[in-house]
């Protein structure tokens, strides 16, 4: 992607996404909005970026992480629950814009998932550490693996449009627990 001759300029567009994003989320966002915020042109914009996809995906690489709270308690069943459930309406439409990035960048989409998903593999290895620790998980589990199942079950929930019901939610920690388990 070609860099903007103007750092401040480029960093002005980066900022206006991700106060956007926080005010109105994603589906609000236009290039006319952040034009306009940024004091630049739409033409400019679209110059340095294919999409509001791609300016999200630079945003959310060089910008704060947006903070989830993992659950470690002394129940895995419930701190699985709570991974799982953990599904804003903002959240869902980040995960949607994210798979977009993706779609339309693989080298971007990979470089956000290594950012934004390691908090993620850092929790599973540690919660899996601790249950395995309590006789409650087979040591030869893979927490990568995990790590790797509970994002896509995040992700195909995005895909799908919402939040995953609480029964659904309980059916996937049961099954995978099974898996896991002693």
């Amino acid at each position: 992607m070609p860099r903007p001759r103007s750092e401040k300029a480029r960093h002005a567009v980066l900022e206006a996404m991700l106060r956007a994003l926080a005010a109105d989320g994603y589906a609000a966002v236009t290039i006319e909005g952040l034009a306009a915020e940024a004091g630049v042109s739409k033409q400019t914009i679209y110059r340095w970026w294919p999409s509001k996809a791609a300016i999200l995906g630079e945003a959310l690489l060089e910008g704060e992480l947006l903070a989830f709270d993992l659950p470690i308690t002394d129940d895995l069943r419930a701190d699985l629950r709570a991974v799982l459930s953990a599904q804003s309406p903002d959240a869902i439409a980040l995960a949607r814009a994210l798979i977009e990035v993706t779609a339309t960048d693989v080298e971007l989409g990979l470089k956000l998932n290594a950012r934004l998903a390691s908090p993620i593999r850092e929790w599973t290895v540690l919660r899996l550490a601790r249950a395995i620790d309590a006789g409650d998980v087979r040591a030869d589990v893979d927490a990568a693996v995990v790590a790797d199942q509970l994002i896509a079950l995040g992700s195909y929930s995005a895909l799908v449009g919402g939040p995953t019901d609480a029964g659904k939610v309980d059916g996937m920690v049961e099954v995978m627990l099974r898996g896991i388990g002693p």
